[in-house]
């Protein structure tokens, strides 16, 4: 009962200071509202360009330079590493190629051959294609063919063997047509297999799978291949992946250096954010400080009259710091009310990618602005009221 009659009793004197009160509040949001759209602009644009780099696969690529010989084990002990999203064995570019036409057409287009799997980053929810015969066409492949889902195409895969040009033919199916953002060049992305198969077949060996001729392989004859397809499972995987082949002697190509820019751009960001707001906050805890300790020798009659009526003098201070609090809320809101116009004018003039932000805060960060602006509101008036101990109640008595 005795907190409710204090806390009413200081609304009500809060109210009837209004002007005061309300120069307190104007104070604190000239803090507030400022820091709120610094750090929104910090957040929106770190975290729309750390998005973009996760939605683009290419940018967890990690490429083997130059020619290596990489056995189907050690593939698969990468994919199986914690750090690794997708692993998978590459034939020679050189016999990865094959050319490509409708059977209604005379259209020839010539396309790389790009093993894929499930799990593939640059298919998104693309099913892959995991049959022989089964392939999913790039867009500028679709769009020079004329080729869409669930159409024949017949592919030739040339060779020269015991000096004579030779060349095979079968039938692939399309399952799909990647978008232009998942691979921009003419390509078809294919099982495994059949890039082994045409690698084998350029090779002069025989593929049993399509009848192809060609001398037989090896009894124990292991296959080993020059370069993989690799992408880290994250950002922060991709420097620890570049160490590791390094270790391993092996020189890959990453894009290390954009995701080292970003975050360096994050940290100078946060720097710079965490320097003015310390320097605002310490300027409103000073300005809420000062006018508690004006508060407390403006009302020191008023105070004394409380004591006078058996308050102590933890609800006198508590009265001084619920004023303090009042302003508090009062500023948050409408700073919070400020920032989501900045926010909304900030995107609007400066964003043109579809869910990404030039400002943008969180639920979280508007709860901690909250306590954060309430906790220091409290603890500067609970410094600037702590004269109300020297208020005695016989000041009261010698006012009446």
């Amino acid at each position: 009962m005795r907190i409710a009659l204090v806390m009413s009793l200081a609304w009500q004197d809060y109210r009837a200071d209004a002007r005061l009160s309300a120069c307190t509040v104007l104070a604190l949001v000239a803090v507030i509202a400022p820091l709120l759209v610094l750090f929104g602009l910090k957040f929106g644009l770190v975290g729309s360009l750390t998005e973009r780099l996760e939605r683009d696969p290419a940018v967890r690529e990690v490429i083997p330079m130059g020619g290596g010989r990489f056995s189907a084990g050690f593939i698969d002990e990468l994919a199986r590493r914690p750090d690794v999203a997708f692993a998978l064995p590459r034939t020679r570019q050189i016999a990865a190629t094959a050319d490509l036409s409708l059977p209604t057409s005379d259209q020839t287009v010539n396309v790389e051959m790009i093993p894929t799997a499930v799990g593939d980053p640059l298919l998104g929810d693309t099913l892959p294609a995991t049959e022989l015969d089964r392939v999913l066409l790039s867009q500028t492949a679709a769009e020079k063919l004329g080729a869409k889902p669930g159409d024949w195409l017949d592919a030739a895969f040339t060779r020269q063997f015991s000096g004579r040009a030779q060349a095979q033919r079968t039938r692939l199916q399309v399952t799909a047509v990647l978008p232009l953002e998942a691979f921009g060049r003419d390509a078809i992305f294919a099982s495994t297999e059949l890039l082994e198969a045409v690698e084998d077949y350029r090779d002069g060996r025989a593929v049993d799978a399509f009848g192809w001729p060609g001398d037989a392989p090896g009894a124990n004859e292991q296959r080993v291949f020059p370069a993989f397809r690799l992408y880290a499972r994250n950002l922060d995987d991709v420097e620890p992946l570049r160490l590791y082949f390094a270790e391993q002697h092996l020189l890959v190509s990453t894009r290390a250096q954009t995701i080292a820019q970003v975050k360096s751009l994050s940290r100078n960001l946060s720097l710079v954010f965490w320097v003015i707001a310390t320097l605002a906050v310490v300027g409103a805890v000073a300005a809420v400080f000062a006018s508690a300790l004006a508060a407390v020798e403006r009302k020191r009659r008023e105070l004394s009259v409380l004591r006078l009526l058996g308050f102590s003098t933890g609800a006198l201070l508590l009265f001084v710091v619920l004023q303090a609090l009042y302003s508090g809320v009062l500023a948050v809101v409408i700073s919070f009310v400020l920032y989501g116009l900045a926010e909304r004018g900030l995107n609007l003039l400066f964003v043109q990618v579809p869910g990404e932000y030039a400002s943008h805060l969180l639920i979280r960060h508007y709860c901690v602005a909250l306590l954060a602006a309430l906790g220091a509101s409290a603890l500067a008036a609970a410094l600037g009221g702590w004269r109300v101990a020297r208020i005695e109640a016989s000041e009261g008595i010698r006012d009446v």
